[in-house]
């Protein structure tokens, strides 16, 4: 497991409204959007129970514009 493994669902959502990032709609099934108004920029988080797998994680970092590390270094 890399270093962005092990994350679930509530700790990826606390640590996103770190960099501005809020709810903002209910997608297909367990997905949800976020929107960070700041950046004007959208992401796709599935609400799954479980950690998320880490291309998943990679994924949504890429979609919001967050460097890994940045995103690893938040509390």
């Amino acid at each position: 497991m890399g270093r962005l493994g092990g994350f679930r669902y509530r700790e990826i959502a606390r640590r996103l409204k770190t960099f501005g990032f809020g709810f903002d709609r209910q997608a297909a099934g367990s997905h949800e959007i976020w929107f960070n108004p700041s950046t004007r920029r959208y992401t796709t988080i599935p609400n799954h129970p479980g950690d998320m797998p880490e291309g998943t994680l990679r994924a949504i970092l890429r979609q919001a514009g967050i460097d890994p590390e940045a995103f690893l270094a938040r509390p």
